[in-house]
């Protein structure tokens, strides 16, 4: 009797010992390397390799906010991103998805420098590692922020601005954020690869583009932008009729519902057809129809009179690259 008492005891430790090690927060399998290689993202793509059904394993409860591995198998990663977009949410401003609209995330206990991912096993189940192959940078995203980090499970993981992106098992479909704020560690990935929502959102913001630099973005985060045949005094609009079309006026905004921006730069000024319009610095500013999501400037330079406004009113001249 007391031998096989003893023979159990040695059994349940043993067991609990397996499950430490497979469960642990260091992220690490036994047998795999514990660094990471980072490298240029590279071409091609994979086929979806994730359910549903994997939301269940690991669940929020489980993998909310660890890390660590089950089995030591390399993770089951998604397919790859493809170009790259920004989607506008009004809680958390623009938010990094794949080419088919899912959020991408970001893992606290990873790391952007170097560039390592922390998160494996059943973790990777809950947390699919986007991979880097193919994956390319819309007009809101810098290019030299896309890159790649090698996973320790031997995944090629996309990374943006050193941060490791991952999507969400329990993300269904296109502009889903599920992900966001699980366990206090998982937060949708922002153009820069900060966490997005950081920063407060306002009827005017400022968003730092890749291209021209810190740009005013309306409350939708559509950038804004100036006509040269307007003026600011004495009051002109240059812009009318089938003008509207394609260049919106943009709505007024509440002055204390600003991001980044003085309240004393910010006005409403009233068109002759009676539209009550936004004003920077007193010009009259619009939205460009042919913008899609944050970060495009598809209407800067159009003519060579449509601009968009820096943080101080003024209107930006620079080109975009192509």
């Amino acid at each position: 009797m007391i031998t096989r008492r003893r023979a159990g005891l040695a059994a349940a430790a043993v067991a609990t010992l397996a499950l430490t090690a497979a469960c642990g927060s260091s992220g690490n399998q036994a047998g795999t390397p514990t660094t990471d290689t980072v490298q240029p993202a590279g071409q091609g793509s994979a086929d979806y390799g994730y359910g549903a059904s994997g939301s269940d394993q690991g669940g929020d409860g489980a993998y909310g906010g660890q890390a660590g591995g089950e089995d030591g198998k390399a993770a089951k990663a998604g397919p790859g991103a493809g170009k790259l977009a920004l989607s506008s949410s009004p809680e958390l401003g623009p938010v990094v998805t794949d080419a088919k609209g899912m959020t991408l995330y970001r893992f606290d206990k990873d790391t952007p420098d170097p560039a390592k991912s922390n998160c494996s096993g059943a973790c990777a189940t809950t947390w699919p590692p986007v991979p880097a192959d193919g994956a390319t940078a819309p007009a809101g995203i810098s290019k030299s922020d896309l890159g790649s980090v090698t996973r320790a499970d031997g995944v090629k993981q996309l990374t943006i601005a050193g941060w490791p992106a991952y999507r969400y098992v329990k993300d269904t479909k296109p502009g889903d954020t599920n992900g966001q704020g699980v366990g206090g560690t998982w937060n949708a990935l922002a153009a820069d690869g900060k966490k997005a929502g950081a920063q407060k959102l306002g009827d005017v913001s400022v968003f730092k583009h890749p291209e021209l630099g810190e740009i005013l973005v309306d409350g939708k985060q559509r950038t804004l932008y100036r006509f040269n045949k307007d003026s600011a005094w004495p009051m002109k609009f240059g812009c009318n009729d089938a003008c509207l079309d394609t260049w919106k006026p943009a709505k007024p905004a509440d002055r204390s519902k600003l991001t980044g921006i003085p309240e004393k730069l910010i006005t409403t000024v009233t068109r002759p057809d009676g539209i009550r319009q936004l004003a920077v610095d007193c010009w009259p500013v619009y939205w460009f129809t042919g913008d899609k999501q944050p970060g495009d400037i598809n209407g800067q330079g159009k003519m060579g009179l449509w601009f968009a406004v820096s943080k101080d009113g003024k209107k930006i001249t620079s080109t975009p690259e192509g």
